[in-house]
């Protein structure tokens, strides 16, 4: 019989198997994981010109330019990004057109920059610099039928410069600047009988110019200027192929103006005189050949050119609508589109310009209601099996989403709001072991039983194809990174962002879909006139576990307007459904938002609104919000910047306020000013702490084993300033003329605790303030690269902490409160890094509990995201 294993060797097997079995939980990446991104989503913006290119045999695509400064190629089909170029917003793109059928062509800076692009992959083909006046309204047209050359010439007018480019290899052909002054080139034609060009522009208010231009040479066959009575607007578009129709400075009266024959005449049409209880503003759009629209924010009316005898009012539409410009379908009809809203639905309408008043299509769409009104409509056509035109149209919605109508049913749709965000906040997911129920969030009733019933068809073989799919999808959606319920550590959660438009949505973090969409009422932006802007979004109410059955919600700050006195407009809403609980429509303006660390009884944030008056608002406005704002109201300050004044203030609250009987509104009195010398400085940047951060420790080991003491203030500001020639773009200031000033400032006292020169030293500047340290990121003229430099801010006046006996006698004084009115003792500590990397965006990662260490999250030009610690 085998002697029994010693008691030694027992507890060694024992802690093997303890080891092996703590092995298996442990995770990792494999070494080509690194570096790659859970989801990546690409938008484009909302379209403000397509262009199809449908060509017969292979793919069918839609060239679009958007309001993002984005030209993109999308697939017909399903929407789908071919390529896509973001151009940069110092060159503003203007125009967009095709050049024989596989060249996307485009303008841009205002008619200086013409950029040939390869159409089936985007690559440039050639770049030509114009050199034109200031122009305001610069014009692409490509000659379709050219007998002077073998590829089409490209004319581009802008102020009174006109320029003839080959489309082929971007050479000037011929270039033609016009002596009268003030003149700006509105409309250039081609004639369909002979090799002349049209150019028909507008000098100073009430002039009319007309030139014919030879397209051989650019030389000016005739010149016929005409003096209009009244002033004109300068919107002018075509009625007809030799009839403009202006629209007088007044906008009370039209001109019909007539360039046949080499004369001009015109005769005056008032706006009353065809449309009666036309109410607000109005612009004109040219449809078709001798048809045109006058379009309200709520009613289109199209207009039928008589000659010069005048118009008449052919149909009006009376609900919000969208025209199309018309496409050419035979040799001598053209077809256009009216997309209007009938309530809850989109009307897609077909008409010929040979016949306005009747119509070959008329379909019903469903779409969405989070999307608004129709925007914008591009037509295209295609050959169905009978022979027979078809068409389907593009549309732009108010939310900046972009669908594709085809046959009474949208093909596909894009969400390309998401290209503007302005705002973004995190939202908790429920808790399921609380009892959450996840179809409360991600399904209704009728939705979690068919997902049900497709896994049960799944499971008894019994599912057919698209079946399998929906089945797979469902297993997708329901894995554990992609679950609607809080995990264990936090990282799941709800990405809630607000666009530019004023539509709040929902992603997932785990894939990025979208939750829950809602374009806010109250942010909805009228195509005229004055227009709501989206300011901030934050998080309003965050219930904690003892009221964890009610949703957190979020508040959306708007203005009603663009003006700094326009009155704000407040909208909460439902963080897990996007449902709208509250809007309201404040009577003063909103210049600053302070998000406070408080929290009234129910959970809810209280936030301070800074109106144009220097008064600020509390909110909620309940007797409890006011009693926890009270009772905290001498220990808050605040400061505000501005830059255009180039000076720094910092203000306290007082209890009487300019509003009688308003007891949740408080003045302001202002404690200290920084006033920058505009003359050798201006400020780039200010940034402060999160109010909402946590810091684990106190103390940081230093590289000689010495501990230091964090200057934890969160009144702690840091600004730059640059000097005036370095506040352009790199390389507008000599090094010698450069310098970058990095400010630590009080904000309670205003007292300056560091101040650093950078010399030779040139913005854009981006800046992180996390505990008590800052990195800032700048562009070394003198060493032509990018620098990173970092400053670290020590509590001196807590040195003697380190001795040991103090610290077991309670000699210390690491739980004495940092108050800002006594003068700290602080030492400061900094470097400067080389950084290889041109930075867009900076920030630094945040935990609950604050025992992670910080990780510095650096957004690149290349839109790649660098980590640092």
């Amino acid at each position: 019989m085998a002697a029994p294993p010693r008691r030694p060797l027992l507890i060694l097997l024992a802690g093997l198997l303890l080891v092996a079995s703590l092995a298996t939980l442990a995770e990792a990446i494999y070494e080509d994981q690194v570096g790659l991104a859970d989801w990546h989503q690409k938008y484009i913006g909302k379209v403000k010109q397509a262009v199809y290119h449908s060509q017969k045999s292979g793919r069918r695509r839609v060239v679009v330019l958007t309001e993002e400064n984005v030209i993109s190629s999308l697939d017909l089909r399903s929407g789908d990004i071919f390529w896509r170029h973001i151009i940069d917003k110092n060159d503003p793109l203007d125009q967009l057109s095709l050049s024989f059928g596989k060249y996307v062509l485009t303008l841009s800076s205002g008619g200086t920059i013409l950029r040939a692009w390869n159409l089936p992959d985007g690559q440039m083909i050639w770049e030509t610099n114009l050199q034109t006046s200031t122009a305001s309204d610069p014009q692409l047209h490509v000659m379709p039928n050219s007998k002077v050359a073998k590829d089409n010439l490209v004319l581009v007018s802008a102020g009174r410069w006109i320029y003839a480019v080959s489309s082929i290899d971007g050479s000037i052909s011929w270039e033609k600047e016009f002596s009268l002054d003030g003149l700006e080139i509105k409309q250039v034609l081609q004639s369909p009988e002979n090799d002349i060009v049209y150019a028909v522009g507008i000098a100073g208010s009430s002039k009319l110019a007309l030139y014919h231009l030879s397209t051989k040479t650019g030389e000016v066959l005739k010149d016929i200027q005409e003096s209009l009575p009244g002033e004109l607007s300068g919107e002018i578009v075509l009625g007809s192929d030799d009839v403009l129709v202006a629209l007088n400075k007044a906008r009370s009266s039209l001109f019909l103006i007539e360039f046949n024959s080499g004369r001009i005449s015109y005769n005056k049409v008032h706006v009353s005189d065809l449309v009666q209880d036309l109410s607000g503003t109005f612009k004109l759009q040219s449809v078709s050949n001798g048809v045109i629209a006058l379009q309200t924010p709520s009613t289109v009316s199209l207009l039928k050119l008589k000659d010069t005898d005048g118009l008449e009012v052919v149909q009006r539409f009376d609900q919000p609508a969208a025209l199309s410009d018309a496409l050419t379908i035979a040799e001598k009809d053209e077809a256009f589109a009216v997309v209007r809203h009938v309530g809850s639905q989109i009307e897609f309408i077909v008409k010929f310009t040979s016949d306005v008043s009747g119509e070959i299509i008329r379909e019903k769409v469903i779409i969405d209601q989070h999307r608004g009104n129709v925007e914008k409509v591009f037509l295209n056509s295609y050959i169905r099996t009978d022979k027979s035109h078809g068409f389907r149209a593009l549309v732009v919605m108010e939310d900046h989403s972009l669908l594709l109508i085809q046959q009474g049913e949208v093909v596909w749709s894009r969400e390309d709001g998401l290209a503007s965000i302005v705002d973004v906040t995190t939202s908790e997911l429920p808790v399921e072991k609380d009892g959450v129920s996840v179809a409360d969030v991600e399904h209704n009733l009728f939705e979690w039983l068919k997902g049900h019933m497709l896994k049960l068809k799944g499971t008894l073989m019994l599912a057919n194809a698209d079946e399998v799919a929906a089945i797979q999808a469902l297993r997708l959606k329901s894995s554990e990174k992609n679950k609607m319920t809080r995990d264990h550590n936090g990282f799941r959660k709800l990405l809630i962002v607000l666009t530019k438009a004023g539509k709040v949505i929902a992603l997932h973090t785990g894939d990025g879909r979208i939750i829950w969409s809602n374009l806010l009422p109250s942010l909805r932006a009228s195509r005229f006139g004055v227009m709501p802007s989206a300011l901030r979004i934050y998080q309003w109410q965050v219930p904690h576990h003892s009221v964890m059955r009610e949703n957190p919600s979020v508040l959306v700050v708007g203005k009603s307007g663009a003006e700094s006195s326009a009155p704000g407009v407040f909208s909460i809403l439902d963080s897990y459904s996007g449902e709208e609980l509250n809007a309201m429509r404040l009577d003063h303006s909103v210049v600053q938002i302070i998000p406070l660390t408080l929290k009234d009884l129910s959970e809810q944030r209280l936030h301070l609104i800074v109106d144009s008056n220097s008064n600020a608002h509390l909110y909620p406005k309940s007797p409890d919000a006011l009693d926890v704002f009270l009772n905290e109201m001498p220990n808050l300050y605040f400061y505000s910047v501005d830059i255009l004044a180039n000076v720094i203030r910092g203000y306290s609250l007082q209890k009487s306020c300019d509003i009688e009987g308003d007891e949740y509104c408080f003045s302001t009195k202002e404690l200290w000013s920084i006033i920058f010398p505009s003359d050798s400085e201006r400020i780039a940047i200010s940034e402060t702490r999160k109010m909402n951060e946590v810091v684990h420790t106190q103390a940081k080991t230093i590289g000689d084993h010495d501990v230091m003491y964090k200057y934890l203030s969160k009144n702690l500001v840091f600004v730059a300033t640059v000097s005036p020639k370095a506040a352009g773009d790199i390389g507008s200031a000599l090094p010698e003329e450069a310098s970058l000033v990095a400010y630590l400032i009080d904000a309670v006292t205003g007292r300056i605790l560091h101040r650093v020169t950078h010399h030779g030293a040139q913005g854009p500047v981006h800046a992180v303030l996390s505990e008590n340290w800052v990195v800032y990121h700048y562009f070394n003229l003198r060493a032509h690269r990018f620098e990173m430099a970092v400053i670290e801010i020590y509590d001196q006046s807590r040195a003697d902490n380190k001795d040991v006996m103090k610290l077991i006698l309670g000699k210390h004084n690491l739980s004495a409160p940092i108050t800002s009115f006594a003068r700290p003792e602080v030492v400061v500590k900094s470097q400067s890094y080389f950084f290889t990397h041109s930075v867009k965006a900076m920030a630094v990662t945040q935990t609950a509990k604050g025992i992670t260490s910080k990780q510095l999250l650096i957004g690149t030009i290349s839109d790649q995201v660098c980590f640092g610690t």
